[in-house]
């Protein structure tokens, strides 16, 4: 049996790779002809790392340009600063966030698949609608970039095209929304060369309406800036200099280069969405990743539960496809399984959304909770639950055997 994936990011591609590893016939569809796109998703957490070497290709990951996020610290109303994490004291290798342009770690899954026979990676084409036969989903219709178009039929469709999944749309799915207070700009600014001897971290800079989260990248710090929702407009009128002024004054460890900041088109705009779909799948249909649940950035937990919802899917489903026995019941087994994990996830991005996020931007608070503050100096061991909830995730997946590879000796 054949499966059509709609969708290049993570999800689809790490789906592609295992379902082709275990012998399906498997189609990808990417709408772009290559993976270049900015802050799009770049935290890779520790289960994803561990996933990495269980597939064997952790030498190839680690050998990508990425640096390593140990801690998360934000500073306190008292002027001092707080660690709300601890990745460094989860045991190792596994204790830490790898911050990883998205592209390349596309690249590495795309290039480790076109290594199976079953797979087909089509750059440039955009599935454009569901092909339907007595209410069943059995493939896409497509367009090229150069304005082809043509149908794949498969037995499995899966909708990996993210928060704004026009399979989801064409399928009738309706995503359930919860509130988000804040959209989130992202942008670079430079990292001098004696800061190289610095621990790479996550640091976080809140005023009155406003805040910021910098977070170290090999030679540049990728800078998150977040206020009130639908502020995009506004921000924009003010014009560049205005902006390079906010972030100066609200992280002035930073104002000698914000001026290399060129302009608001450098500023890139993150609509945040939180929802979910009640129902993940139909006859013949799986929606995963983004497509099933749009994450907040809060914790940067979206490209990893994406991966986790891939590998539950192939894990659950490769058998039933390699016997031509695929039911819908099968699809409702991969909900299930990663449904508590995704709404603990939201439920915690909801708790941080009320009691740390709205506070700052309606000017209540300034800095985190004091319940948090003092849990974290006179509580020992709460900065686990955090830092492991971060890095694994609530039901972290394991590759599924028929996917694993030895990593690789080197030769000579």
């Amino acid at each position: 049996m054949s499966v059509v994936i709609s969708g290049g990011g993570p999800a689809g591609m790490m789906l592609g790779l295992l379902l082709a590893r275990g012998g399906i016939e498997v189609t990808v569809l990417e709408k772009h002809g290559d993976f270049l796109r900015d802050f799009r998703g770049d935290t890779v957490h520790a289960s994803t790392v561990r996933l990495m070497d269980e597939l064997g290709l952790g030498r190839e990951f680690a050998s990508l340009p990425q640096s390593k996020l140990s801690n998360m610290v934000v500073p306190t109303s008292d002027g001092g600063r707080m660690r709300l994490t601890a990745f460094e004291a989860l045991p190792a290798p596994y204790n830490y966030i790898a911050m990883v342009p998205q592209w390349d770690l596309l690249d590495l899954l795309a290039q480790e698949a076109r290594r199976e026979p079953s797979f087909t990676l089509r750059m440039n084409t955009v599935a454009t609608g569901l092909i339907r036969e007595g209410g069943k989903v059995v493939g896409v219709r497509y367009r090229t970039q150069g304005g082809e178009e043509g149908e794949i039929r498969a037995a499995l469709t899966v909708a990996a095209d993210g928060r704004h999944s026009a399979l989801r749309q064409d399928a009738g799915l309706v995503p359930q929304e919860f509130p988000v207070p804040f959209d989130t700009w992202w942008f670079r600014l430079p990292r001098h060369a004696a800061e190289q001897a610095q621990e790479p971290r996550q640091v976080a800079a809140f005023r009155a309406g406003e805040f910021a989260l910098s977070l170290t990248r090999n030679d540049y710090f990728q800078i998150a800036y977040f206020t009130t929702k639908g502020s995009d407009a506004r921000l924009r009128t003010e014009g560049a200099e205005r902006f390079r002024a906010r972030i100066a004054d609200l992280m002035p460890q930073y104002a000698d280069r914000v001026d290399q900041l060129p302009g608001m088109d450098d500023v890139h705009l993150l609509d945040v969405r939180l929802n979910r779909l009640p129902r993940w799948y139909a006859d013949g249909l799986l929606l995963i990743g983004d497509a099933a649940h749009a994450m907040s950035p809060a914790g940067g937990m979206g490209i990893n539960l994406a991966i986790q919802d891939a590998v539950a899917a192939a894990t659950l489903l490769a058998e039933p496809l390699r016997r031509n026995r695929l039911t819908t019941a099968d699809l409702a087994k991969v909900q299930r399984r990663r449904w508590r994990p995704t709404v603990i996830m939201q439920r915690v991005q909801l708790m941080l959304h009320d009691g740390f996020f709205a506070p700052v931007l309606t000017g209540r608070r300034v800095g985190p909770p004091t319940s948090i503050v003092l849990a974290t100096r006179y509580l020992p061991g709460f900065r686990q639950f955090p830092t492991r909830l971060v890095a694994f995730g609530p039901r972290p997946e394991h590759a599924p055997a028929f996917a694993r590879r030895p990593v690789a000796e080197p030769a000579g």
